[in-house]
């Protein structure tokens, strides 16, 4: 019997404290307007300055739990994508597994930007399909503010905190995953095209790289945005054939909620109508790789996504990463 991953259920948590762009009118050289007009976004949440990626994944990870209906020590493998960990080691991921109590489970992170979740997602159902595992936790969770320079006002405005996890589960019914690809052009690991200088084994973080900010975050903001353009639609196309689908067999379209300028380009090179597209990137901003994954789950909570529909993820991120899978709920 074909065995199949399915998404049994997720969660997602926001911090409770909410920055404006009229907040951020008073920090940098910005206005709401401007902030508008060319991302979309008009807040974010930012996390206390004692919560870690760790904290929000947890809360996010009891929902997902609890919405699966199952219990922790199910769970045999936690992967928790983030750029933003706790700590270089130990991984984000085990402390996530002490946070809910999985004690049967491995613990992994994945370091692959705004496609990370995806990534995880695609690792899962492989290793879901082969029969090595029957439930997985998949966790996006970001802690961006500490890494926000918050004096540019090209990329502090874009973005924001928060966690969404899923728990992935074996099922023989044909649901959850049907198809799934990821991506990557090393081509393009260009530090001042998206990215941190300082803080790997390449550039440590000393004095002179703290003064000069290069612990913070770089981007070529003109240049991610035509990367993502045309990447997302080809990562879209590329899981749809291999599903054997086309794009008017899709219910839902979650893209990466980065800028929404991005977000409504993919729908149109795609061929999707505006009311399919999910958009949240206005109430959060950018949350790296936990958007596809927050705006998945708040999809199905608010009715926009029910069981039995077809839902198509797509996203990218730095590295390049790219990634798409195509959900039956």
């Amino acid at each position: 019997m074909k065995r199949y991953a399915a998404i049994a259920g997720t969660g997602a948590y926001l911090p409770e404290t909410v920055l404006t762009n009229f907040d951020l009118e008073k920090m940098v050289d910005t206005s709401d307007e401007w902030i508008r007009q060319r991302t979309g976004i008009v807040e974010r949440r930012i996390a206390d300055a004692d919560v870690a990626t760790s904290d929000l994944s947890v809360h996010a990870s009891r929902l997902a739990i609890k919405n699966a209906h199952i219990d922790p020590i199910d769970i045999e493998m936690i992967l928790v994508a983030t750029v933003t960990p706790d700590t270089v080691f130990p991984s984000t991921a085990c402390y996530v597994q002490q946070g809910i109590g999985a004690k049967n489970a491995s613990a992994m992170d994945i370091s692959a930007a705004c496609a990370g979740f995806l990534y995880g997602l695609d690792l899962a159902n492989g290793l879901i399909i082969s029969g090595q595992y029957n439930t997985i936790l998949v966790v996006g969770g970001e802690v961006f503010n500490n890494i926000v320079d918050w004096e540019d006002r090209n990329t502090c405005v874009l973005f924001g905190d928060g966690a969404g996890a899923a728990i992935v589960q074996a099922t023989e019914e044909p649901k959850g995953i049907l198809a799934s690809y990821i991506g990557s052009d090393g081509d393009y690991a260009d530090i001042n095209l998206l990215g941190i200088p300082a803080g790997g084994s390449r550039m440590p973080v000393t004095s002179d790289a703290l003064d000069k900010n290069l612990n913070k975050i770089q981007m070529n903001g003109r240049e991610v945005f035509k990367l993502g353009v045309r990447l997302m639609p080809e990562a879209a196309q590329r899981v749809l054939r291999k599903a054997e689908m086309s794009i008017d067999d899709i219910d839902l379209l979650i893209p990466h909620q980065a800028n929404l300028r991005i977000i409504e380009a993919v729908g149109d090179r795609l061929g999707v109508p505006r009311e399919k597209v999910y958009v949240n990137v206005d109430k959060y901003g950018n949350t790296s790789a936990a958007t596809v994954i927050i705006a998945l789950d708040e999809a199905i909570r608010q009715g926009h996504a029910k069981p039995g529909d077809l839902v198509l993820l797509v996203t990218f991120g730095a590295g390049l990463t790219w990634g798409s899978t195509l959900l039956r709920l």
